[in-house]
Protein backbone atom coordinates (compact mmCIF):
# COMPACT_ATOMS: atom_id res chain seq x y z
CA UNK A 1 0.00 0.00 0.00
CA UNK A 2 1.62 3.46 -1.27
CA UNK A 3 0.87 6.25 1.31
CA UNK A 4 0.46 9.54 -0.11
CA UNK A 5 -1.98 12.66 0.86
CA UNK A 6 -3.93 11.08 -1.63
CA UNK A 7 -5.02 7.92 0.16
CA UNK A 8 -5.91 10.49 3.25
CA UNK A 9 -9.80 10.94 3.76
CA UNK A 10 -11.12 14.24 2.12
CA UNK A 11 -11.22 16.21 5.28
CA UNK A 12 -7.72 14.75 6.41
CA UNK A 13 -6.33 16.32 3.38
CA UNK A 14 -7.77 19.25 3.58
CA UNK A 15 -6.66 19.53 7.23
CA UNK A 16 -3.13 18.91 6.16
CA UNK A 17 -3.05 21.51 3.23
CA UNK A 18 -1.98 24.90 5.14
CA UNK A 19 -4.51 23.98 8.29
CA UNK A 20 -2.33 24.10 11.41
CA UNK A 21 -2.36 20.02 10.94
CA UNK A 22 1.36 18.33 10.51
CA UNK A 23 -0.04 14.99 8.27
CA UNK A 24 0.74 12.07 10.83
CA UNK A 25 2.59 8.76 10.21
CA UNK A 26 0.96 6.94 6.90
CA UNK A 27 0.49 3.83 9.08
CA UNK A 28 -0.69 5.21 12.21
CA UNK A 29 -3.29 7.61 9.81
CA UNK A 30 -4.68 3.87 8.47
CA UNK A 31 -4.39 2.18 12.24
CA UNK A 32 -7.52 4.22 13.56
CA UNK A 33 -10.52 1.97 13.24
CA UNK A 34 -14.18 3.84 12.16
CA UNK A 35 -17.40 2.84 10.48
CA UNK A 36 -17.69 4.33 6.90
CA UNK A 37 -21.06 4.30 5.60
CA UNK A 38 -22.58 3.92 2.04
CA UNK A 39 -24.19 7.31 0.94
CA UNK A 40 -27.95 5.75 1.28
CA UNK A 41 -26.92 5.65 5.11
CA UNK A 42 -25.96 8.88 5.14
CA UNK A 43 -28.43 10.18 3.59
CA UNK A 44 -31.23 8.59 5.99
CA UNK A 45 -29.21 10.36 9.04
CA UNK A 46 -29.32 13.48 7.39
CA UNK A 47 -33.18 13.20 7.00
CA UNK A 48 -33.50 11.94 10.31
CA UNK A 49 -32.05 15.16 11.15
CA UNK A 50 -33.71 17.57 9.20
CA UNK A 51 -31.77 18.23 6.67
CA UNK A 52 -32.88 18.26 3.14
CA UNK A 53 -31.61 15.83 0.45
CA UNK A 54 -33.55 14.40 -2.96
CA UNK A 55 -35.83 11.39 -2.90
CA UNK A 56 -33.76 8.16 -2.98
CA UNK A 57 -34.54 4.66 -2.42
CA UNK A 58 -31.56 1.78 -2.36
CA UNK A 59 -32.07 -1.39 -4.83
CA UNK A 60 -30.42 -4.53 -4.42
CA UNK A 61 -32.30 -5.49 -8.10
CA UNK A 62 -32.67 -3.99 -11.31
CA UNK A 63 -36.22 -4.34 -10.90
CA UNK A 64 -36.06 -2.82 -7.22
CA UNK A 65 -34.39 0.22 -9.44
CA UNK A 66 -37.32 0.55 -11.65
CA UNK A 67 -39.92 0.46 -9.02
CA UNK A 68 -37.90 3.06 -7.59
CA UNK A 69 -37.46 5.18 -10.41
CA UNK A 70 -40.92 5.18 -10.88
CA UNK A 71 -42.03 6.54 -7.70
CA UNK A 72 -39.75 9.33 -7.46
CA UNK A 73 -41.15 13.02 -8.01
CA UNK A 74 -38.26 13.44 -10.80
CA UNK A 75 -38.09 11.73 -14.50
CA UNK A 76 -34.28 12.75 -14.50
CA UNK A 77 -32.72 10.12 -11.68
CA UNK A 78 -29.28 9.15 -10.58
CA UNK A 79 -27.86 5.97 -10.01
CA UNK A 80 -25.68 5.76 -7.97
CA UNK A 81 -22.84 2.52 -7.35
CA UNK A 82 -22.48 2.11 -3.16
CA UNK A 83 -19.28 1.27 -3.12
CA UNK A 84 -17.27 2.98 -0.56
CA UNK A 85 -14.42 4.31 -2.70
CA UNK A 86 -14.29 7.86 -4.05
CA UNK A 87 -13.71 8.56 -7.99
CA UNK A 88 -16.73 6.35 -8.46
CA UNK A 89 -18.18 8.38 -11.92
CA UNK A 90 -15.20 8.29 -13.48
CA UNK A 91 -14.18 4.33 -12.37
CA UNK A 92 -15.29 1.28 -14.16
CA UNK A 93 -17.06 -2.11 -13.99
CA UNK A 94 -14.77 -5.83 -14.68
CA UNK A 95 -17.77 -6.73 -16.85
CA UNK A 96 -17.05 -3.63 -19.48
CA UNK A 97 -19.49 -1.17 -18.02
CA UNK A 98 -18.38 2.55 -17.28
CA UNK A 99 -19.06 4.78 -14.58
CA UNK A 100 -20.27 4.13 -11.35
CA UNK A 101 -22.39 7.24 -11.08
CA UNK A 102 -25.32 7.53 -14.36
CA UNK A 103 -27.70 9.79 -15.23
CA UNK A 104 -30.81 8.91 -16.63
CA UNK A 105 -33.85 9.94 -17.87
CA UNK A 106 -36.48 6.75 -17.52
CA UNK A 107 -37.96 3.96 -14.96
CA UNK A 108 -36.46 1.51 -17.61
CA UNK A 109 -33.17 3.13 -17.93
CA UNK A 110 -32.78 3.27 -14.32
CA UNK A 111 -33.22 -0.78 -14.42
CA UNK A 112 -30.73 -1.98 -17.34
CA UNK A 113 -28.04 0.80 -15.83
CA UNK A 114 -28.55 -0.79 -12.50
CA UNK A 115 -28.47 -4.74 -13.73
CA UNK A 116 -25.36 -3.49 -15.21
CA UNK A 117 -23.76 -2.45 -11.54
CA UNK A 118 -24.90 -4.85 -9.10
CA UNK A 119 -23.01 -7.77 -9.09
CA UNK A 120 -19.98 -6.47 -10.59
CA UNK A 121 -16.79 -5.01 -9.05
CA UNK A 122 -16.02 -1.16 -9.72
CA UNK A 123 -12.32 -0.15 -10.28
CA UNK A 124 -11.63 3.18 -9.40
CA UNK A 125 -7.93 5.04 -8.71
CA UNK A 126 -8.27 4.37 -5.04
CA UNK A 127 -9.28 0.96 -5.00
CA UNK A 128 -6.66 -0.12 -7.82
CA UNK A 129 -7.47 -3.09 -9.76
CA UNK A 130 -8.93 -5.17 -7.23
CA UNK A 131 -11.48 -3.04 -7.36
CA UNK A 132 -14.87 -3.32 -4.99
CA UNK A 133 -18.05 -5.42 -4.68
CA UNK A 134 -21.01 -3.38 -6.00
CA UNK A 135 -24.15 -5.41 -4.45
CA UNK A 136 -26.62 -2.31 -4.65
CA UNK A 137 -27.21 1.03 -5.88
CA UNK A 138 -28.84 4.26 -4.63
CA UNK A 139 -31.33 5.75 -7.20
CA UNK A 140 -32.32 9.22 -6.10
CA UNK A 141 -33.69 12.41 -8.01
CA UNK A 142 -31.72 14.65 -10.12
CA UNK A 143 -31.90 18.31 -8.98
CA UNK A 144 -29.87 21.20 -11.08
CA UNK A 145 -28.04 22.79 -8.41
CA UNK A 146 -27.48 27.12 -9.15
CA UNK A 147 -24.73 27.53 -6.67
CA UNK A 148 -22.87 24.82 -4.84
CA UNK A 149 -21.15 25.23 -1.34
CA UNK A 150 -19.33 22.83 1.00
CA UNK A 151 -20.33 21.91 4.60
CA UNK A 152 -18.29 19.48 6.66
CA UNK A 153 -18.01 18.56 10.47
CA UNK A 154 -14.81 16.43 11.58
CA UNK A 155 -12.98 16.23 15.10
CA UNK A 156 -9.29 17.59 14.68
CA UNK A 157 -6.89 17.77 17.14
CA UNK A 158 -5.44 21.18 16.90
CA UNK A 159 -8.56 22.76 17.60
CA UNK A 160 -9.11 20.25 21.05
CA UNK A 161 -12.96 19.36 19.61
CA UNK A 162 -15.31 19.79 16.60
CA UNK A 163 -14.31 22.02 13.96
CA UNK A 164 -16.87 22.97 11.04
CA UNK A 165 -15.15 23.39 7.65
CA UNK A 166 -16.93 25.78 5.04
CA UNK A 167 -16.78 27.22 2.10
CA UNK A 168 -18.84 29.01 -0.83
CA UNK A 169 -16.64 26.40 -3.79
CA UNK A 170 -18.47 23.48 -3.45
CA UNK A 171 -18.94 20.57 -5.91
CA UNK A 172 -15.25 20.05 -6.77
CA UNK A 173 -12.45 18.27 -5.78
CA UNK A 174 -12.42 20.72 -2.45
CA UNK A 175 -8.53 19.90 -1.23
CA UNK A 176 -8.20 21.44 -4.99
CA UNK A 177 -9.76 24.70 -3.66
CA UNK A 178 -7.59 24.16 -0.30
CA UNK A 179 -4.37 24.27 -2.14
CA UNK A 180 -4.78 26.68 -4.95
CA UNK A 181 -6.91 29.34 -2.38
CA UNK A 182 -6.80 28.47 0.83
CA UNK A 183 -8.62 31.91 1.91
CA UNK A 184 -12.05 30.23 0.34
CA UNK A 185 -12.01 27.39 2.63
CA UNK A 186 -12.96 28.55 6.05
CA UNK A 187 -13.12 27.11 10.12
CA UNK A 188 -15.50 27.68 12.90
CA UNK A 189 -14.55 25.24 15.88
CA UNK A 190 -16.85 24.67 18.06
CA UNK A 191 -16.83 24.70 21.96
CA UNK A 192 -18.62 20.92 22.92
CA UNK A 193 -19.88 22.94 25.80
CA UNK A 194 -21.59 25.75 24.73
CA UNK A 195 -22.54 23.74 21.46
CA UNK A 196 -23.22 25.52 17.94
CA UNK A 197 -24.53 28.91 18.92
CA UNK A 198 -26.41 31.83 16.66
CA UNK A 199 -23.35 33.42 16.62
CA UNK A 200 -21.46 30.95 14.89
CA UNK A 201 -23.72 29.80 12.66
CA UNK A 202 -24.51 32.88 11.28
CA UNK A 203 -20.52 33.54 10.99
CA UNK A 204 -21.09 30.11 8.85
CA UNK A 205 -24.04 31.51 6.70
CA UNK A 206 -22.66 34.70 5.74
CA UNK A 207 -19.02 33.47 4.95
CA UNK A 208 -20.91 31.41 2.49
CA UNK A 209 -22.88 34.07 1.17
CA UNK A 210 -26.11 32.59 2.29
CA UNK A 211 -26.80 35.69 4.46
CA UNK A 212 -30.23 35.79 2.63
CA UNK A 213 -31.05 32.80 3.43
CA UNK A 214 -29.95 33.21 7.54
CA UNK A 215 -32.38 31.59 9.05
CA UNK A 216 -32.65 28.23 6.95
CA UNK A 217 -29.02 28.08 6.66
CA UNK A 218 -28.33 28.62 10.54
CA UNK A 219 -30.85 25.43 11.14
CA UNK A 220 -29.22 23.29 8.96
CA UNK A 221 -25.68 24.15 10.62
CA UNK A 222 -27.16 23.18 13.69
CA UNK A 223 -28.62 19.78 12.87
CA UNK A 224 -25.55 18.98 11.30
CA UNK A 225 -23.80 19.71 14.70
CA UNK A 226 -26.13 17.58 16.26
CA UNK A 227 -25.85 14.61 14.07
CA UNK A 228 -22.48 14.82 14.43
CA UNK A 229 -22.98 14.65 18.34
CA UNK A 230 -25.69 12.25 18.75
CA UNK A 231 -24.33 9.50 16.17
CA UNK A 232 -21.08 9.69 17.86
CA UNK A 233 -19.73 10.59 14.12
CA UNK A 234 -16.14 11.63 13.79
CA UNK A 235 -16.67 12.77 10.30
CA UNK A 236 -20.01 14.06 8.08
CA UNK A 237 -19.40 15.84 5.29
CA UNK A 238 -21.50 17.39 2.43
CA UNK A 239 -20.34 18.01 -0.62
CA UNK A 240 -22.59 19.75 -2.26
CA UNK A 241 -25.02 21.23 -0.52
CA UNK A 242 -26.58 22.90 -3.08
CA UNK A 243 -29.23 25.29 -4.17
CA UNK A 244 -31.55 24.29 -7.01
CA UNK A 245 -32.94 25.96 -9.62
CA UNK A 246 -36.28 26.20 -8.00
CA UNK A 247 -34.47 28.06 -4.75
CA UNK A 248 -34.24 24.72 -2.60
CA UNK A 249 -31.42 23.71 -0.49
CA UNK A 250 -30.51 19.59 -0.66
CA UNK A 251 -27.89 17.79 0.04
CA UNK A 252 -26.65 16.19 -2.87
CA UNK A 253 -23.86 14.16 -1.80
CA UNK A 254 -22.77 13.01 1.90
CA UNK A 255 -19.90 10.83 3.88
CA UNK A 256 -19.99 9.84 7.06
CA UNK A 257 -17.70 8.11 9.48
CA UNK A 258 -18.46 7.04 13.08
CA UNK A 259 -16.28 6.28 16.45
CA UNK A 260 -16.14 2.17 16.31
CA UNK A 261 -16.03 3.08 20.50
CA UNK A 262 -19.03 3.94 20.37
CA UNK A 263 -20.74 0.80 18.61
CA UNK A 264 -22.72 0.28 21.87
CA UNK A 265 -24.45 3.23 21.65
CA UNK A 266 -24.64 3.58 17.62
CA UNK A 267 -26.27 -0.22 17.13
CA UNK A 268 -28.93 0.91 14.60
CA UNK A 269 -25.89 2.59 12.34
CA UNK A 270 -23.53 -0.02 13.22
CA UNK A 271 -25.76 -2.81 11.43
CA UNK A 272 -25.46 -1.16 8.38
CA UNK A 273 -21.94 -1.93 8.20
CA UNK A 274 -21.18 -3.42 4.77
CA UNK A 275 -18.53 -6.42 5.60
CA UNK A 276 -18.63 -6.57 1.75
CA UNK A 277 -16.51 -3.74 1.68
CA UNK A 278 -13.49 -3.98 3.89
CA UNK A 279 -10.68 -6.40 4.06
CA UNK A 280 -11.99 -10.06 4.71
CA UNK A 281 -8.90 -10.31 7.27
CA UNK A 282 -9.54 -7.60 8.27
CA UNK A 283 -13.25 -8.44 9.57
CA UNK A 284 -11.87 -11.67 10.58
CA UNK A 285 -9.83 -9.91 12.93
CA UNK A 286 -12.43 -7.57 14.08
CA UNK A 287 -14.47 -10.71 14.99
CA UNK A 288 -11.98 -11.87 17.64
CA UNK A 289 -11.31 -8.12 19.03
CA UNK A 290 -7.88 -8.08 17.17
CA UNK A 291 -6.85 -4.93 16.00
CA UNK A 292 -5.46 -5.89 12.02
CA UNK A 293 -4.63 -3.94 9.01
CA UNK A 294 -3.40 -5.78 5.52
CA UNK A 295 -0.75 -3.70 4.43
CA UNK A 296 1.65 -4.76 1.34
CA UNK A 297 4.82 -6.57 2.68
CA UNK A 298 6.16 -9.46 3.16
CA UNK A 299 6.54 -9.89 6.59
CA UNK A 300 3.52 -10.83 9.03
CA UNK A 301 3.68 -8.62 12.49
CA UNK A 302 2.00 -10.15 16.04
CA UNK A 303 2.45 -7.39 18.40
CA UNK A 304 1.37 -6.35 21.49
CA UNK A 305 0.56 -2.13 21.72
CA UNK A 306 -0.28 0.24 18.84
CA UNK A 307 3.34 1.83 19.96
CA UNK A 308 5.33 -1.59 19.92
CA UNK A 309 3.61 -2.22 16.41
CA UNK A 310 4.81 0.78 14.86
CA UNK A 311 8.05 0.33 16.30
CA UNK A 312 8.01 -2.96 15.07
CA UNK A 313 6.84 -1.97 11.61
CA UNK A 314 9.55 0.33 11.43
CA UNK A 315 12.60 -1.70 12.36
CA UNK A 316 11.30 -3.97 9.56
CA UNK A 317 11.64 -1.55 7.14
CA UNK A 318 15.02 0.24 8.76
CA UNK A 319 16.66 -3.43 7.40
CA UNK A 320 15.10 -3.65 4.54
CA UNK A 321 11.88 -5.68 4.97
CA UNK A 322 8.18 -5.06 4.55
CA UNK A 323 5.63 -5.51 6.97
CA UNK A 324 2.48 -6.89 5.57
CA UNK A 325 0.34 -5.77 8.66
CA UNK A 326 -0.55 -4.22 11.43
CA UNK A 327 -1.89 -6.86 13.96
CA UNK A 328 -1.95 -5.64 17.60
CA UNK A 329 -3.38 -8.40 19.93
CA UNK A 330 -3.90 -6.11 23.01
CA UNK A 331 -3.00 -6.52 26.32
CA UNK A 332 -5.85 -9.34 27.51
CA UNK A 333 -5.35 -11.49 24.47
CA UNK A 334 -5.93 -15.12 24.74
CA UNK A 335 -3.54 -17.99 23.46
CA UNK A 336 -7.05 -18.84 20.99
CA UNK A 337 -6.85 -15.32 19.86
CA UNK A 338 -2.99 -15.63 19.16
CA UNK A 339 -3.87 -18.99 17.07
CA UNK A 340 -6.57 -17.29 15.39
CA UNK A 341 -3.98 -13.86 14.79
CA UNK A 342 -1.39 -16.36 13.06
CA UNK A 343 -4.31 -17.48 11.04
CA UNK A 344 -5.63 -14.79 9.76
CA UNK A 345 -1.62 -13.59 9.37
CA UNK A 346 -1.03 -16.74 6.97
CA UNK A 347 -4.06 -16.76 4.76
CA UNK A 348 -1.99 -13.68 2.72
CA UNK A 349 0.13 -15.74 0.28
CA UNK A 350 2.87 -12.43 0.56
CA UNK A 351 3.78 -13.69 3.54
CA UNK A 352 6.86 -15.37 3.63
CA UNK A 353 7.84 -14.70 7.40
CA UNK A 354 6.29 -13.55 10.87
CA UNK A 355 7.83 -11.80 13.25
CA UNK A 356 6.12 -12.06 16.98
CA UNK A 357 7.53 -9.26 19.19
CA UNK A 358 5.69 -9.00 22.51
CA UNK A 359 6.86 -6.95 25.87
CA UNK A 360 4.72 -9.10 28.81
CA UNK A 361 3.68 -6.66 31.11
CA UNK A 362 -0.65 -6.98 31.35
CA UNK A 363 0.04 -9.50 28.42
CA UNK A 364 2.24 -12.70 29.68
CA UNK A 365 4.82 -13.86 27.42
CA UNK A 366 3.79 -17.45 28.28
CA UNK A 367 0.36 -17.08 26.80
CA UNK A 368 1.88 -15.50 23.86
CA UNK A 369 4.07 -18.85 23.17
CA UNK A 370 0.84 -21.38 23.86
CA UNK A 371 -0.67 -19.33 20.96
CA UNK A 372 2.36 -19.60 19.06
CA UNK A 373 3.01 -23.18 19.39
CA UNK A 374 -0.81 -24.10 18.93
CA UNK A 375 -1.20 -22.04 15.61
CA UNK A 376 2.21 -23.53 14.62
CA UNK A 377 1.05 -27.37 15.13
CA UNK A 378 -2.60 -26.99 13.97
CA UNK A 379 -1.71 -25.00 10.73
CA UNK A 380 1.08 -27.09 9.77
CA UNK A 381 2.96 -24.01 9.44
CA UNK A 382 5.83 -23.71 6.95
CA UNK A 383 6.57 -20.13 7.48
CA UNK A 384 9.70 -19.33 9.65
CA UNK A 385 8.34 -17.85 12.81
CA UNK A 386 10.67 -15.53 14.55
CA UNK A 387 9.78 -14.84 18.46
CA UNK A 388 11.20 -12.05 20.26
CA UNK A 389 9.43 -11.85 24.04
CA UNK A 390 10.33 -9.96 27.37
CA UNK A 391 8.55 -9.56 30.29
CA UNK A 392 6.21 -11.34 32.32
CA UNK A 393 6.45 -14.64 32.36
CA UNK A 394 9.34 -14.52 29.67
CA UNK A 395 11.50 -17.97 31.14
CA UNK A 396 8.23 -19.86 30.87
CA UNK A 397 7.61 -18.84 27.40
CA UNK A 398 11.17 -19.36 26.27
CA UNK A 399 10.39 -23.17 28.17
CA UNK A 400 7.10 -23.85 25.73
CA UNK A 401 8.80 -22.89 22.88
CA UNK A 402 12.40 -24.98 23.48
CA UNK A 403 10.35 -28.50 24.21
CA UNK A 404 7.69 -27.20 21.29
CA UNK A 405 9.80 -29.86 18.79
CA UNK A 406 9.16 -26.84 16.48
CA UNK A 407 12.05 -24.54 14.32
CA UNK A 408 10.39 -21.62 16.12
CA UNK A 409 13.66 -18.95 16.23
CA UNK A 410 13.68 -17.22 19.75
CA UNK A 411 15.89 -13.65 19.54
CA UNK A 412 15.84 -11.57 22.91
CA UNK A 413 17.08 -8.45 20.81
CA UNK A 414 14.21 -6.74 18.99
CA UNK A 415 17.04 -5.88 16.38
CA UNK A 416 18.67 -9.04 15.63
CA UNK A 417 15.00 -10.06 15.72
CA UNK A 418 13.79 -8.21 12.70
CA UNK A 419 17.32 -8.69 11.00
CA UNK A 420 16.30 -12.07 11.42
CA UNK A 421 12.60 -12.06 10.21
CA UNK A 422 14.05 -10.26 7.21
CA UNK A 423 16.73 -12.90 6.00
CA UNK A 424 14.00 -15.44 6.66
CA UNK A 425 11.82 -13.74 4.43
CA UNK A 426 14.27 -13.20 1.64
CA UNK A 427 15.16 -16.75 1.82
CA UNK A 428 11.55 -17.96 1.49
CA UNK A 429 11.29 -15.30 -1.23
CA UNK A 430 14.02 -16.78 -2.96
CA UNK A 431 13.14 -20.78 -2.65
CA UNK A 432 10.02 -19.78 -4.35
CA UNK A 433 10.93 -18.39 -7.25
CA UNK A 434 13.00 -21.19 -7.49
CA UNK A 435 10.03 -23.62 -6.72
CA UNK A 436 12.31 -24.77 -3.99
CA UNK A 437 10.20 -26.01 -0.92
CA UNK A 438 12.22 -24.85 2.37
CA UNK A 439 10.15 -25.94 5.37
CA UNK A 440 11.22 -23.98 8.65
CA UNK A 441 8.92 -25.06 11.59
CA UNK A 442 8.93 -28.83 11.21
CA UNK A 443 8.95 -31.14 14.20
CA UNK A 444 12.96 -31.57 15.03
Amino acid sequence: MAFTLKTLPLVDRLLANGFKRAVAAPALTQQQRALNVHEHVSFGVLQRHRIPVPGFGVAHTAEDAEKIAVGLDSTDVVVKAQVLTGGRGKGHFKGGFKGGVKLVYSAEEAGSVAGQMIGDTLVTKQTGEKGIPCNKVMVCERKFPRREFYLAITLERSFGGPVIIASAQGGVNIEDVAAEDPEAIFKFPVDIVEGITDKTAEDIATKLGLGNRMEETKEVVKNLYEAFMSNDASLIEINPYAEDTYGKMYALDAKMRFDDNAEFRQKAIFESRDNSQEDEKEVEAAKSNLNYIALDGSIGCLVNGAGLAMATMDIIKLHGGAPANFLDVGGGATADQVKEAFKIITVDPQVNAILVNIFGGIMRCDVIAQGVIAAAEELSLQIPIVVRLQGTNVEEAKALIGLSSLRILACDNLDEAAKMAVRMSDIKKLAKKANIDVSFNFPI
